[in-house]
Order: C-alpha cells, then structure tokens, then sequence
C-alpha cells in the first residue's frame, strides 16, 4: 500500500507519459543512448508535471469526488492528506518539473508550460463542458507525443499525430461511458459535463471512434511513405494487435462497464497485455531486424 502523499501523485498514471517514447521509437533511434537518456527525461518531466496537475484536480474535485463510489478513496477527498500539503506537493512538482527542462531540455518548455496551463484550464472549467473535455483530454497524449519528438528534434509524421489522438479519444470515451453508468445506476452526476451525455450517445460515439481508428491504422500500415521508411512491407501485419486489443476493451466497455480507468485495464487485463506485446514485439523485429 502506496503512502497516502504518494498515491495524491498517481504514479500509476504515469506510464501515460510513455508516449513520449514513440518518435524515438519510430524514427530508429531509439538504440542511441543519448537521445533516449534525453527521452527518459522527458517522461520524468511530464510524469512530475501530472503529478502536479493531479493535486490540483483533487484539492478542487474534493468534495465532488467525496460523492463518488471511487473516487471517494483519493487522498485529499477520503482526508488522508490535507489541503495545504496537496498545495506543498503540487507546487514541488511543478517547481521540478520545470526546473529540470530549463536545466537539461530548455527548448521544451514552451510545450511544458502549454501542458500545464492547458491542463489547469481543464480542471477549473473545460472539463464541465461536454465534447470539449474529451478533446481536450485527448490533445494531452498528442502533446506527450509532440515532446517527446522535440526532446530528440525529430520530425513526427502526421499518422504518429493523428493515430495518438483517436487512441487517446476512444480511451476517454470508455471513461465517459462508466461516469454516465454511474449516473444512471445512482442517480449522482458524478461529472458536470457528462450530465449531457446519454449511454445511447457514448455507445455511438465509442463505436464510430473505434471504426475510424482502424481504418486509419489499415490506412497508416498499406502508405507507401510508412513502408518506404520503416523499409518493411510487412507493417500491416501489425493491425491484428490494434483490432484485437480494441474489440477487447469495448469488450470491458460494453460488457464489462470495467473502463472507468484505463490504466488499471492496462495493468490487470492480460489480453491487452498480450496485445500490445505483440505490436510492440512486431514493431522491433520490422523496425530493427
């Protein structure tokens, strides 16, 4: 069990920053010990620069997150950690987050300061305004993406862009579907915005999201600009694992209503698990074999 300051951090939340990884990871360099020591740095970066934001979302959420059924067992709002030290904790993660790009990173942060600032509008006032909240949410793993190549200076592809985004949106719209679940099972609107949201209308918008990002993915792995580049035209064979892995989290979606974190989907489901171990293993044996 995670001391009650350290969960406020939610390093579980973390391996979201992994994103950062993927321009290394695409443009063959990722065997290059600088240019991923840089990159390491930059995960650390934007997991203190969460971590920051996290608290401040508690310490604002906490008496709406004292009615929810989860939620309630957050440090600030269960009252395992106050007030002020949820300020102390933020304010020292945003200090080093920032410390460490000026020192190590500086042209970062610039993007770093649009995360934050991004992110703080989010918890005072974007995230009650539907649609624009799971755009919003969605942006943040593009920027993750957007920081990672700036940290190596490389140039990332508009498919690296565009396949982040609709990930990140149809991940967002699982979460969406279990706060519209509680709503209807309790009767408690556990998120202002999704007050507009309706189960007929996430089911839709789950399965138009999760139609378009196959077909851009087909799309990405058949471009005669991938294959030339990756020098395989074997990269569509990599479109199972995305199938696969996400008819099993509509699956835990639909079925299940077990998405309310994804995160937790990601460390406890072993299909996904298997999934995305076999793209990622897929990926190395075209890339660097």
């Amino acid at each position: 069990m995670l001391p009650p300051i350290i969960k406020l951090l939610r390093p579980a939340q973390w391996c979201k920053n992994a994103f950062v990884f993927l321009p290394l990871f695409f443009d063959k360099k990722f065997t290059d010990p600088r240019l991923l020591a840089l990159t390491c740095l930059c995960f650390v970066i934007f997991s203190l620069a969460a971590s920051a934001v996290y608290c401040l979302n508690d310490i604002l959420d906490r008496k709406a997150d004292a009615q929810h059924p989860v939620k309630c067992q957050r440090p600030i709002a269960s009252g395992a950690v106050s007030v002020p030290a949820g300020w102390a904790a933020m304010v020292i993660c945003a200090v080093l987050a920032i410390g460490l790009t000026l020192a190590f990173v500086p042209k970062l942060i610039w993007l770093l300061l649009g995360y934050m600032v991004l992110n703080v509008a989010y918890s005072l006032w974007l995230k009650h305004v539907d649609l624009v909240d799971m755009l919003i949410v969605a942006s943040f793993y593009v920027m993750r993406v957007l920081a990672g190549a700036i940290t190596c200076a490389i140039i990332p592809s508009q498919w690296i862009v565009v396949m982040t985004f609709l990930l990140a949106l149809f991940l967002v719209l699982g979460k969406r579907r279990d706060d519209v679940m509680i709503q209807v099972e309790s009767g408690t609107v556990v998120r202002r915005g999704a007050a507009n949201y309706n189960l007929e209308f996430v089911n839709m918008a789950l399965t138009l999201v999760a139609t378009v990002t196959i077909v851009a993915y087909m799309m990405y792995t058949m471009s005669g600009e991938v294959t030339s580049r990756l020098g395989s035209k074997y990269v569509y064979c990599t479109a199972v694992f995305v199938l696969a892995g996400l008819l099993r989290y509509l699956q835990l979606t639909v079925v299940g209503n077990r998405t309310g974190s994804p995160t937790k989907v990601l460390f406890h489901d072993h299909f996904i698990q298997l999934c995305l171990l076999g793209w990622i293993i897929s990926f190395i044996l075209i890339i660097y074999c």
